[in-house]
């Protein structure tokens, strides 16, 4: 599916059972300007979706209206699959939720055949030999980045070297049963990669504001400039 036919879905089902959806809340709701939501709403019209309403005033899908179930190939199957079952492994309790969750509304929308292939999946992460408190570390550094807090933690890098550190979490990285932390560094006044596994008494802080130069986008820069 193209990211527009996507998007064209999308805003049929933000339609589907609600009173009226204005331009701007779907607008904002997907990241688009309003003038493309109403050239959107006028081609779904044209191709026979019926969505009732005007621009100014407000929309919605007629009561009427039923939209197909949810195709996936074999291949996007098994990878939905395999995603959802190692993001409850490796996750944490808030990711591990998530994935369960997200699962369940698209096998909920899928035709019979394809959810029996869905759950019949091949694909497993066994949880028994993962740590609660690593997890739990997971979690916590989820909810910083989440709210733009500050983090404090004990640090052992691989040289055996201990230091405290104080750092504005930006993202989290998976290796492969790995965890690091993508964030700035208030101690070395720079970008820093930490591995969750060596982080020792995690702790939420105050709010870090949004700084030019310090946000993820400047992060992954830095990582691209890097010489390899």
């Amino acid at each position: 599916m193209t990211r527009r036919a996507d998007r064209l879905f999308q805003i049929a089902e933000l339609l589907r059972g609600r009173r009226l959806t204005t331009a701007q809340q779907l607008a904002e709701w997907l990241k688009i300007s309003p003038r493309t939501v109403y050239r959107d709403v006028r081609d779904l019209q044209l191709s026979g979706v019926p969505i009732e309403g005007e621009p100014g005033i407000g929309y919605r899908l007629a009561r009427s209206a039923s939209l197909p179930p949810l195709t996936f190939t074999a291949e996007e199957l098994a990878a939905l699959a395999a995603g959802a079952r190692m993001l409850e492994t490796w996750g944490g309790a808030s990711f591990a939720s998530g994935a369960r969750g997200a699962l369940a509304k698209i096998a909920s929308a899928m035709p019979a055949d394809k959810r029996a292939t869905l759950e019949r999946a091949p694909f497993f992460a066994p949880s028994f030999h993962v740590k609660g408190e690593f997890s739990e570390k997971v979690d916590t550094l989820h909810r910083a980045i989440d709210n733009h807090r500050v983090v404090s933690f004990a640090y052992v890098d691989r040289n055996e070297a201990a230091t405290e550190r104080r750092v504005w979490p930006l993202g989290l990285v998976y290796w492969g049963a790995r965890w690091t932390i993508a964030a700035w560094c208030e101690l070395r006044e720079g970008f820093r990669n930490f591995d969750v596994e060596r982080m020792q008494d995690v702790a939420l802080h105050e709010a870090f504001p949004d700084t030019e130069g310090r946000r993820l986008a400047d992060f992954m820069r830095h990582v691209e400039a890097k010489p390899r």
